[in-house]
């Protein structure tokens, strides 16, 4: 079997690759292990994970009302098949949906582990109806989109069942009394927000200083404040987990650090430490693709790689591993084949972390601002100062601006609060665009809402922002 373009990895850059492809009239095969499309994301990722936290803000909404506003209801009973049940019936019509557009599509999908035997050649593995009788796939060129896996150090491989990834914890077998999660990632903090409001009682260690490494630690404070009351305290930061030990009906945990020592037993532990390239093992070294030090296949601005036969995209391709990236990037691969000249030049990447509050930031961050030793001006707006925030009784959020002295055109953005994630969608138009910051605090902005703080936001660099007095610097030294 011959064809022109192969898509490996059904995942939602793979995909997004092979349709974009099929509707601009070229002949594309996927080539997916899994019989239903989606990849990671879809399967064992983005969405059911979104799905379960959609339940756990719920539960968290009814505990406020309980506490805060006086509306008493019985503690929620949870029915663990049914949730169970419900999440796979939300992956499984999505999935479904996918199939069906395939089809209309007449993109051809194999289903089969694929691995490279030469830059033109793919061997396929499996015994699906779809996989020619000589298992054997040539093509012109592939776009090479295989994802990533969870991140599991050898150390903490035991041969127990209640030792997990993420992907066994989005399974949902149980709602366990006690959890560890090994890892302050959105990943551990997601998923850890999930069980606790399930009924678990969960723990959480990181290595770093601070949950969320990486990511603005002014958005990070009223999260981690937060949190070490849904998990009770129970956070401990600069500690180390030395060893796992496997005792039956529980795991044995033994910790170093000043935030925790000693060893505490858990009916299950997450492990939750990053992900990593799915580039081993695909027969990749038969073929001219060049892999960086932390297994990223190397690929330039149009996707293409050192073999002029393999495109690569997703999380395949580099950080950040995200799934709105690897779809953008599908698009600029497909866009290199047609031999147009699009390249990958994003201002602002949008990155979200859906805990409770969410946080979520775009462009310059105030870190990576200091690192590069960038002159910014920062203009922050307290959620406290929201009519519509207080209303809900969630006003420890923020949204915060950087922005460009000398030009005032926004550098980046990053916002925490319930549903930072769709207010930062605005940001990254703003920050694509090349606005002035004026720009923003002189669009109007419906009232009461949150979306309102990201214009106020804008307003406190020229301190006019109504609802706070906090004069710009140079007109309080006149």
């Amino acid at each position: 079997m011959h064809a022109p373009i192969v898509v490996l990895g059904g995942g939602p850059g793979g995909y997004a690759a092979a349709f974009l492809a099929a509707d601009l009239g070229m002949d594309v095969t996927l080539v997916e292990a899994e019989p239903r499309l989606g990849g990671t994301c879809l399967l064992r990722g983005c969405i059911p994970s979104k799905a379960l936290l959609h339940v756990a803000r719920v539960i968290g909404e009814v505990d406020e009302l309980r506490n805060d506003w006086g509306v008493t209801y019985e503690r929620p009973k949870v029915n663990i098949d049914q949730l169970r049940a419900r999440k796979d019936e939300v992956i499984s019509k999505l999935s479904g949906g996918l199939g069906q557009l395939a089809k209309k599509r007449k993109v051809r999908h194999i289903v089969a582990r694929g691995v490279f035997e030469n830059s033109t050649t793919l061997r396929l593995e499996g015994t699906h109806e779809s996989v020619p009788q000589d298992g054997k796939l040539t093509f012109d060129h592939c776009v090479l989109a295989t994802g990533s896996t969870p991140a599991f150090p050898q150390a903490f491989d035991i041969g127990s069942p209640r030792v997990t990834t993420s992907d066994g914890a989005l399974a949902l077998q149980d709602v366990p009394e006690t959890m560890l999660v090994i890892g302050g990632g959105y990943i551990g903090l997601e998923m850890g927000t999930v069980y606790a409001q399930l009924g678990s009682k969960v723990s959480v260690v990181e290595l770093m200083d601070g949950l969320l490494p990486g990511a603005d630690r002014d958005l990070v404070k009223p999260l981690h404040k937060r949190l070490e009351k849904l998990f009770e305290g129970r956070i401990y930061l600069n500690t180390k987990v030395g060893s796992l030990g496997d005792r039956g009906d529980r795991v044995e945990v033994a910790f170093e650090g000043p935030g925790k020592f000693g060893t505490e037993r858990y009916d299950r532990v997450l492990v939750s430490v990053g992900r990593r390239p799915s580039t081993r093992g695909i027969g990749l070294e038969n073929t001219q693709v060049e892999l960086d030090a932390r297994g990223f296949a190397k690929c330039d601005r149009r996707q293409r790689t050192a073999d002029p036969h393999i495109l690569a995209i997703g999380d395949v391709a580099g950080e950040p591993m995200l799934a709105h990236k690897a779809t953008h990037e599908g698009r600029i691969a497909v866009a290199a084949l047609k031999d147009e000249t699009i390249v990958f030049d994003k201002r602002a990447i949008p990155a979200v972390v859906f805990t409770d509050p969410e946080i979520a930031w775009a462009g310059l961050t105030e870190e990576q601002a200091k690192k590069e030793g960038r002159d910014v001006e920062i203009a922050v707006y307290p959620w406290a100062a929201s009519g519509r925030a207080i209303a809900l009784g969630r006003s420890e959020g923020l949204t915060k601006w950087l922005v460009e002295p000398k030009t005032e055109r926004v550098l980046g953005c990053g916002i925490v609060g319930p549903g930072a994630g769709e207010l930062i969608a605005e940001a990254v138009l703003a920050i694509e665009m090349g606005c002035e910051i004026e720009d923003v605090a002189a669009s109007v902005h419906p009232h009461p809402t949150l979306s309102e703080t990201v214009m106020n936001a804008a307003e406190v660099l020229f301190g006019t922002a109504t609802e706070i007095y906090k004069p710009k610097k140079e007109a309080a030294a006149k």
